[in-house]
């Protein structure tokens, strides 16, 4: 069995379990990548795939430039963005993983593997995907191809259809320790001296691509200013204010995103402890902000109010209805 590929950190369980279904007699034809954004499941995918069309006894390829792998993610918004895309420029994308990818997809599946008996087709992540595509995907995964296998790469699995979801084998995704975090960041940002390296560490909450986004982007004064809100409020927009001004007047739109899975978890963490009564303003809050995120990389948002409501929200979530009703 092969070890967990080189400059993998953590997942243990879920590779040692991809390795076991290889190997087996009957491999499962499709998987399903599950857990919160920034845990490493596209890096996995990858991985897990170069290992599935390894040919017996041969050297493990490169899942990026292998013609039995096939990665559908999001395709650039326009000819423009398209054009960034090619000259490694940041760029827009198209809001969903369409019904086109799909069935370009499917064309594929009409012919057998380029290089070997096997391919894998990763999707990333399927959650993203347009209604239509999940109606065409649903009909391979059904009546899959010889030798063909899926690897559904989901944050949110909840948003797919119970019928894709009962033909996927579950390979769950954990929220790293500390120490696994922090070899990641030894790994990745070097330069990071401890002090630092432990301030991303406990905003990531396990993540380690947060971890990694706290660093590149300095996210410091950010976090603890949405650590400051969750805990106080911010009832004379003072805190909302300073946050508006940490952000930057034109942030670049990683730091958005960076920005946005930061206080998605924030707020999942509060709501991990908070008792029952008060988490339906964290609910609300988070599910508002996990639509702002899915319309982050489709939509020119103005930085100003967005961290202005990234800020309110927050604002909602700092304590119990109840307990806000009776103060006032």
């Amino acid at each position: 069995m092969s070890a967990n590929p080189k400059g993998f950190i953590g997942q243990e369980h879920a590779w040692t379990e991809w390795m076991a279904a290889i190997n087996s007699q009957r491999m499962h034809h499709a998987w399903l990548l599950a857990g919160a954004k920034g845990l490493g499941k596209g890096i996995f995918a990858l991985a897990a795939a170069a290992e599935l069309v390894r040919t017996p006894g041969g050297k493990l390829p490169d899942p990026a430039r292998h013609p039995d792998i096939l990665v559908l993610d999001h395709l650039p918004k326009d000819d423009k963005e398209a054009r960034k895309k090619a000259s490694g420029e940041a760029f827009e994308t198209k809001r969903n993983i369409t019904i086109a990818q799909i069935r370009s997809m499917q064309q594929r599946l009409t012919t057998r593997p380029t290089l070997g008996e096997r391919r894998a087709i990763i999707i990333e992540p399927a959650d993203d995907m347009e209604r239509g595509a999940v109606n065409a995907l649903l009909k391979s995964l059904e009546e899959p191809p010889v030798g063909t296998y899926f690897l559904l790469v989901a944050h949110q699995p909840g948003r797919l259809l119970a019928t894709i979801r009962s033909r996927c084998r579950n390979l769950r995704f954990a929220a790293l320790t500390s120490d696994e975090l922090d070899a990641v960041l030894l790994r990745d940002m070097p330069e990071a001296d401890s002090e630092t390296r432990a301030a991303a560490i406990e905003a990531a909450h396990g993540s380690p691509g947060i971890a990694l986004n706290f660093i590149e982007h300095n996210l410091a004064a950010i976090h603890q200013l949405m650590a400051q809100i969750l805990d106080q409020g911010d009832d004379r927009f003072t805190l909302r204010g300073e946050l508006a001004g940490a952000m930057g007047a034109r942030p670049a739109r990683a730091r958005i995103f960076a920005v946005l899975d930061l206080a998605r978890a924030e707020l999942a963490a509060k709501l991990a402890r908070a008792p029952r009564h008060g988490q339906l303003p964290i609910i609300e809050a988070h599910g508002t902000l996990a639509r702002l995120a899915a319309q982050a990389p489709t939509y020119n948002f103005d930085p100003g109010l967005l961290i202005m409501e990234i800020g309110g929200l927050l604002a909602s979530a700092a304590m119990p209805r109840e307990t806000a009703d009776q103060r006032s």
